[in-house]
C-alpha cells in the first residue's frame, strides 16, 4: 500500500538500467509518505537531463549504467544540481571505487543487499544533514576508507594499468611514461598486491569493474 505523500516530501530521482529494479525501488520508497519519486532514468545521459530538469533532493544512482563512467556522471549531476544529494546503489563492495566516489562528492554508498528500512533511512538522513555521509558496505571497505593509503593505487600506478589495458608490453609502457622497465614491473607488482590480482589481465579486469581506469578504445588496442 502506498502511503499518502506530504507536500514537503523529499524528491528523489531513480537511476538504474534495470526497469524492474527501479520499479521495486519506487514501490519501497513510495510506501514512505515523506518521499516522492520525481523522475527515473536508465543511462547516464538521461539521468543528467532528468536531474537538471527536476532538481531533486536526492539521486539514487547505480554504479553500472550505460553511458559515462560513474564519477563523470556524479560530477555532471553536481554541476547542474549542486543541492542534490547523491546516494550510490551498487552490487560492488570495493574500497577503491568507494574512495573515488566519496572524493567526487557522493553522500551515500549502499550495497543493493540493504534492507528497505536502511534505504529509506539513508534518504532521510542525507536530506536532513547536508554534511552527513551514509555507508552500508563491508568492514573491509570501511577500513580502507578510513586508512586509504594501504590499498589506493597511486597516479603512476593508474597510468601503468591504463596502458596495460591497451595490451602494451612492459617495454612499451616504460617508453610511453619515460620510466625504466624495472620501475614498470615494480608498479605492476604493487598493483597486483593492492587489487589482489594474479595477472595483468586480472588486474585490468578488476580495475575496469571498479571504474579505476577507462576501457581502451578500439584504436588503442589495434
Amino acid at each position: 500500500m502506498v502511503a499518502e505523500t506530504s507536500s514537503d516530501a523529499i524528491s528523489v530521482v531513480l537511476v538504474d538500467d534495470h526497469a524492474l529494479f527501479r520499479e521495486g525501488l519506487r514501490e519501497i520508497l513510495e510506501c514512505d509518505g515523506g518521499i516522492r519519486i520525481v523522475g527515473e532514468a536508465g543511462d547516464s545521459e538521461t539521468a543528467v537531463a532528468v536531474v537538471a530538469r527536476t532538481r531533486p533532493d536526492v539521486v539514487l544512482l547505480d554504479v553500472e549504467i550505460p553511458g559515462d563512467e560513474v564519477t563523470e556522471t556524479v560530477a555532471n549531476i553536481r554541476r547542474l544540481s549542486p543541492d542534490s544529494r547523491i546516494i550510490i546503489l551498487s552490487m560492488y563492495d570495493g574500497s577503491q571505487l568507494l574512495i573515488r566516489l566519496l572524493s567526487a562528492g557522493i553522500r551515500g554508498y549502499l550495497l543493493k543487499s540493504v534492507h528497505r528500512h536502511e534505504l529509506i533511512a539513508a534518504v532521510h538522513s542525507v536530506h536532513e544533514d547536508a554534511s552527513r555521509v551514509v555507508l552500508a558496505v563491508s568492514r573491509h571497505s570501511l577500513a580502507r576508507v578510513e586508512s586509504p593509503s594501504a590499498g589506493t593505487l597511486s597516479q603512476k600506478e593508474l597510468e601503468v594499468l591504463q596502458l596495460a589495458a591497451q595490451a602494451l608490453s612492459n617495454v612499451q609502457i616504460a617508453r610511453r611514461l619515460g620510466l625504466a622497465e624495472a620501475t614498470v614491473k615494480r608498479h605492476l607488482r604493487n598493483i597486483f598486491v593492492k587489487l589482489n590480482a594474479v595477472s595483468r589481465i586480472d588486474a585490468v579486469n578488476k580495475a575496469l569493474a571498479m571504474s579505476l581506469i577507462s576501457p581502451p578504445s578500439r584504436s588503442e588496442v589495434d
